[in-house]
């Protein structure tokens, strides 16, 4: 008798959840209301959900691919700036129809949709520009990268370090080969709190009046010590003092390395008070900005100030890998539109 009375009470509870699916039906067709109203009287969501009707769902569907074509984000192609030489490109942003669809069905009664969303890489990326040096990652990014050439002197990297550490920032460290090669424990711990190791040649030369055999060797050196050493698989070079030519870029993509040079140089090698470093580089702050600099007592009193002021203007800061790349910045930084 008990097992009968359970059974009616199951059904009449369907039958229940199928009125509520079909009067909603016949009164409103908007699609967030039923979501809204899908739980009731304890129904079980999931077993609601089964009941809807193929036309609720189409409608629903429906809904999402009109929203979608307006929050539609293109994509952005990399390509070759008459000053700024390659830019890479910059990925778009769009909702994943289906993805949105099945998260709103298995979402909390809230009556909204539960946008998914996915990137979308460009037709043409950094790697099909050629051998072109690279400046600045794209201007559509709010990400920049702090670019640390080390080739002499350790004075200063560990109060560097911790003030990234403490602002929880990776930077990129371009390194001497003949630097890693009599410090290779400095190198580790550099490595060790998550930053990125690159290639600075192997003993600072002035790239332009090297022969290409001596081009080739004063950047494999310096890559079999970052692999040997390291274990990095390196993609990126940056020529002491700026000082390359045509030959180099080629030279170094041979060895599968592009050529990074900087948006911003904060010139701190010619000792100038922080105040000074922050004013000269503050100003100039922009989306795909590389900032240049060593470990120099400057550096070292003026970091913060600069990772302050990038983070004010609403920047995520990343490694020149991260800011190169195609990547869409996280939504939560401010003003990138994640939706």
């Amino acid at each position: 008798m008990e097992v009968g009375m359970r059974m009616i009470r199951k059904a009449a509870l369907v039958a229940a959840s199928m009125l509520i699916v079909v009067v909603f039906v016949s009164m409103n067709n908007e699609v967030s209301e039923f979501l809204a109203s899908v739980k009731y009287g304890g129904t079980d969501r999931e077993a609601v959900t089964a009941l809807v009707s193929d036309t609720v769902k189409q409608d629903l569907l429906q809904t999402i691919k009109a929203e979608a074509e307006k929050r539609r984000v293109a994509p952005i192609d990399a390509k070759i700036d008459r000053v700024w030489k390659a830019i890479p490109g910059y990925n778009g942003i769009e909702v994943d129809i289906e993805r949105t669809l099945e998260a709103t069905l298995q979402a909390p009664a809230d009556g909204a949709i539960h946008y998914v969303y996915k990137e979308i890489e460009p037709n043409i990326t950094l790697d099909e520009l050629g051998a072109y040096p690279i400046y600045r990652g794209n201007p559509s990014k709010k990400m920049i990268s702090l670019m640390i050439n080390v080739a002499w002197g350790n004075e200063y990297i560990e109060p560097i370090l911790k003030t990234l550490k403490q602002e929880q920032v990776k930077a990129t460290f371009f390194l001497d080969g003949s630097w890693l090669k009599k410090y290779p424990e400095v190198a580790k711990q550099i490595q060790q709190d998550g930053h990125e190791m690159s290639n600075h040649a192997y003993t600072h030369p002035d790239m332009r009046m090297l022969s290409r055999q001596d081009a080739r060797l004063q950047i494999s050196k310096t890559e079999e010590l970052l692999r040997s050493t390291l274990n990095v698989n390196n993609k990126w070079f940056a020529p002491p003092s700026g000082s390359f030519n045509q030959a180099t870029v080629q030279i170094a993509a041979e060895q599968g390395l592009k050529t990074v040079l900087w948006t911003i140089d904060t010139i701190d090698w010619q000792k100038p008070t922080p105040d000074t470093v922050l004013r000269r580089v503050t100003p100039k702050l922009s989306p795909g900005a590389l900032i240049l600099m060593h470990p120099t007592a400057s550096t070292r009193d003026a970091i913060g100030g600069i990772i302050a002021a990038a983070k004010s203007k609403g920047y995520a800061l990343g490694t020149v890998s991260e800011t190169l790349s195609s990547a869409r910045v996280p939504a939560s930084v401010e003003g990138e539109s994640g939706f």
